[in-house]
């Protein structure tokens, strides 16, 4: 359905009236929500696709308890909306995260970015509960993702695959033949590519949409050591981490890699104007592939 300010404000005042009064600006598309900014502190986020609704309600339940411990900003909900005969699907708002999208403005600083992103999974790196939510294609081992893989790099050697497809298919192995994750699940943010962090002055500066949060292998996002930072900081990183084994090194390039190569395909829909497409993140799949390869 179409969304315009109207539609916003209506809402707000059928349910949160103390917040209708505040100024609107013009939406953000996301992959799977539109995002309002609301006033100065704030954003509602309406969903865009069917999966949507069960994203923002996850988030609603467990980001609030999580944001506590975390050191940097992250868009924690602070209001609910129901789904009403105005607007047929639950949203929320949440606070607003300062900075530009990596994928628009990448990340020049590379030490106290390491340091930032290394801060903030180790605090997000605690142990889940038994109820933490399960995410079939995020956290579990790699070896159950394989299908798909081949597809994928072969479209992505088509259109001029940094490091030809032999390095990338190597990368892959050696991930999904690592030992898998020892020790209890812990909570992921699942989702740590380069649209999903923001940047101010070169450097991490919060991190967004947690709709993907579940509980898994670490090693989902360690593979932010080479989506998000610049060259040759994941030594850096894993340095500031702490207690990364070499499985668990080998399973993080892997995620890297199948990562990036979604973000290749995204942005050649997004070359080509297609629904989805995003053309910002060509670029930061193909040097999130370069930074792998240099790694190994």
């Amino acid at each position: 359905m179409e969304i315009d300010e109207a539609l916003v404000r209506s809402i707000l005042r059928e349910q949160h009236p103390d917040l209708a009064a505040l100024d609107l600006r013009a939406p953000t598309r996301g992959w799977d929500n539109e995002l309002w900014r609301l006033g100065d502190a704030l954003a509602v986020r309406l969903p865009r696709t069917p999966r949507a609704p069960d994203l923002l309600r996850k988030e609603h339940r467990w980001l609030p308890g999580l944001a506590a411990r975390l050191p940097l900003p992250v868009p924690t909900p602070v209001r609910f909306g129901e789904p009403s005969a105005r607007f047929p699907m639950p949203w929320t708002v949440a606070a607003w995260v300062p900075g530009e999208p990596a994928d628009r403005v990448p990340l020049a600083e590379g030490r106290g970015a390491a340091d930032r992103l290394a801060g903030f999974l180790r605090a997000l790196h605690r142990d889940a509960p038994a109820d933490a939510p399960v995410n079939p294609e995020r956290g579990v081992p790699l070896a159950r993702l394989t299908d798909g893989f081949d597809e994928g790099l072969r479209a992505a050697a088509d259109h001029g695959l940094p490091g030809g497809a032999r390095e990338v298919r190597d990368v892959w192995d050696e991930a999904v033949s690592a030992p898998e994750a020892k020790g209890p699940p812990v909570w992921l943010h699942a989702d740590l590519h380069p649209a999903n962090v923001v940047v101010a002055d070169g450097t991490l500066a919060g991190v967004i949409d947690f709709g993907e949060l579940c509980a898994g292998d670490p090693a989902v996002d360690l593979a932010a050591a080479w989506l998000l930072l610049p060259s040759g900081a994941h030594t850096r990183f894993f340095d500031a981490y702490g207690d990364v084994d070499d499985a668990a090194i080998r399973r993080a390039r892997g995620w890297a890699v199948r990562a990036a190569l979604g973000l290749l395909a995204i942005g050649r829909a997004g070359e080509r104007g297609l629904p989805g497409g995003k053309p910002t993140w060509g670029p930061a799949g193909r040097a999130a592939i370069e930074r792998v390869l240099a790694s190994r």
